[in-house]
């Protein structure tokens, strides 16, 4: 197929598989597809993901809260396998209507508390325990403009240049050209900005930086759709050496851990419930990387 060869009718239709990686997920009406609890643990939060880069932006967050000293910040962490669908079943989409991952109970307050979407968890979380977000003038507001800058460019280069990329059933010029570029350029944004800064919003690590790591730092390290080559992401040079900065970070390496269900066994905590599991997890427990 051409990238000229498509002419839109005059009202769309679903006719079903669209082909490519995760299409079987993809459908044009919201909604439970089928009945299924969702499981409950012994502490306040409870986390309900997966180690996409949106999962490991709450899981990072998490554990570098308890690194913190935070100790009321343990939580129970469940995975929500988006392949098979667990992000349809009832219980899931009570807590997100919106069925993505990841979403969070907190059960500190007088009745359960959903919040869906990463950044809002992120902001949750940082004003319960007062930490990675100043709780007032110029540099809270530095930290929210580049935590909305996240939110707003992620989906180009995630459903952007990810997708056409990486996982569409056929190479098309014109989409992976668009994307590519405005994914160069979105790093070029970082790139400048941090030419002048140790993190993200100044010199303080942030719910910035833990937004936006998961997605641009591991992309120029080359854990994004094997396009670090192709994006020339060496030529970031500040982007590249706040990536290893934040990679560094204990708490950043068990957050990518949590609620991984694929890649290297090594890296997987399907579930987490304690700081323990880090050390005592197995082979039988994390399987054999297929989720």
């Amino acid at each position: 197929m051409s990238d000229d060869s498509y002419t839109p009718p005059e009202v769309w239709t679903w006719e079903g598989d669209s082909g490519g990686q995760f299409a079987s997920i993809n459908r044009p009406v919201a909604g439970a597809t089928h009945d299924k609890d969702l499981p409950t643990g012994a502490h306040p939060f409870q986390l309900y993901s997966l180690a996409t880069p949106n999962g490991v932006k709450v899981t990072v967050m998490f554990e570098e809260l308890l690194a913190a000293g935070h100790a009321g910040a343990e939580y129970d962490a469940w995975p929500i396998r988006i392949v098979d669908g667990d992000q349809f079943g009832s219980g899931f989409v009570d807590i997100n209507p919106n069925s993505k991952i990841p979403a969070l109970v907190d059960h500190t307050g007088d009745a359960p508390l959903r919040v869906f979407e990463s950044g809002s968890i992120l902001i949750h979380l940082a004003e319960k325990f007062g930490a990675f977000l100043a709780p007032e003038g110029p540099a809270r507001t530095e930290t929210l403009n580049w935590l909305m800058w996240q939110m707003g460019s992620a989906p180009y280069l995630g459903g952007g240049f990810g997708h056409f990329y990486a996982y569409a059933p056929e190479k098309w010029k014109y989409p992976i050209d668009r994307f590519t570029m405005e994914t160069k350029r979105q790093l070029d944004v970082l790139d400048r900005q941090l030419a002048e800064r140790r993190y993200i919003a100044g010199d303080d690590y942030t719910i910035a930086d833990m937004a936006i790591w998961p997605w641009y730092g591991q992309l120029v390290l080359g854990r994004l759709y094997d396009a670090a080559t192709f994006l020339d992401a060496e030529s970031y040079t500040h982007v590249m050496d706040w990536a290893h900065r934040i990679d560094a970070r204990g708490a950043v390496q068990r957050g990518r851990m949590v609620n991984r269900t694929f890649g290297e066994p090594e890296m997987q905590l399907h579930e987490r419930h304690a700081a323990e599991d880090f050390e005592t997890r197995t082979q039988d427990k994390i399987g054999d990387g297929e989720g």
